[in-house]
């Protein structure tokens, strides 16, 4: 019998690696977690060893994610602290029921809940119209941002594709910069794949970028995104979660909708 032994990364080159991440040179990093520069620099070369409450000062310090901060105490040899259950377990009832209430008040406009890699985990009823005629195989495991951009997706109904294509890259391409996640990293490379014209950066003049989605009718929705997110969520499964809303841009899609 054989063991094998499961190596993780130091916690020294995983707390440099953050710091530059974050444009933070040692001293400007140890001045905003009020440690001295002496000690972090110590922390990062391996010669000190850092406490929980250490870890999860720096980790405040530089806004990394939770899912992350559990990785740097396992690093540093430590527990992690943050726990992740499932939106069925008993202890999530109340974030579960908080999602459906806001889902629900959208309706009959279009409101999906997400996870930190756009997975839908839930939809309210109005969200069909941003289903009617996606392919079968992309709604087997739905994920957002593949429903909204693949080929057999959405993209042939979207009449501001390029333009709706670059807002959704855009935004992936921060949140990868801000999490350091190689899922979405990933997810980023495929959606950057899909066909779907240049651009349109020349378009900045309106209030926000519209999502201008024809239906089989010929008729043209026009909705604009609005985000929400829970501001003290400390499991990961509800600090990941966010509730995206698309609300309508003008009467008329107000009135097809109702």
């Amino acid at each position: 019998m054989t063991t094998v032994d499961v190596q993780r990364p130091a916690f020294g080159s995983l707390m440099r690696s953050w710091r530059q991440r974050r444009r933070l040179s040692q001293l400007d990093l140890a001045i905003e977690a009020d440690v001295s520069a002496r000690h972090l620099s110590f922390i990062e070369t391996g010669r000190s060893t850092p406490s929980r409450e250490m870890v999860l000062r720096l980790a405040e310090a530089l806004d990394i994610p939770l899912r992350e901060r559990n990785r740097l105490l396992l690093a540093a040899g430590l527990a992690p602290v943050y726990t992740e259950r499932s939106l069925d377990d008993p202890e999530m009832a109340a974030v579960r029921a908080g999602v459906e209430r806001v889902l629900n008040a959208y309706n009959p406009f279009p409101c999906v809940a997400v996870d930190r890699t756009w997975n839908i985990l839930l939809a309210n009823e109005g969200a069909g119209v941003l289903l009617d005629g996606v392919s079968p195989t992309l709604l087997e495991q739905p994920n957002a941002l593949r429903i909204a951009l693949h080929p057999e997706g959405l993209a042939p109904r979207i009449r501001n594709l390029a333009q709706w294509r670059h807002h959704l890259i855009e935004r992936l391409r921060r949140e990868v910069s801000v999490s350091g996640s190689a899922e979405l990293s990933a997810l980023l490379a495929e959606i950057d794949s899909y066909p779907g014209g240049a651009s349109a950066v020349d378009e900045l003049d309106g209030v926000a970028v519209p999502l201008e989605l024809a239906t089989p009718g010929g008729e043209v929705l026009t909705f604009l995104s609005m985000v929400t997110t829970f501001g003290t969520a400390l499991d990961l499964t509800a600090a990941e979660l966010s509730i995206e809303a698309f609300l309508p841009a003008d009467e008329a899609t107000a009135a097809a909708l109702r």
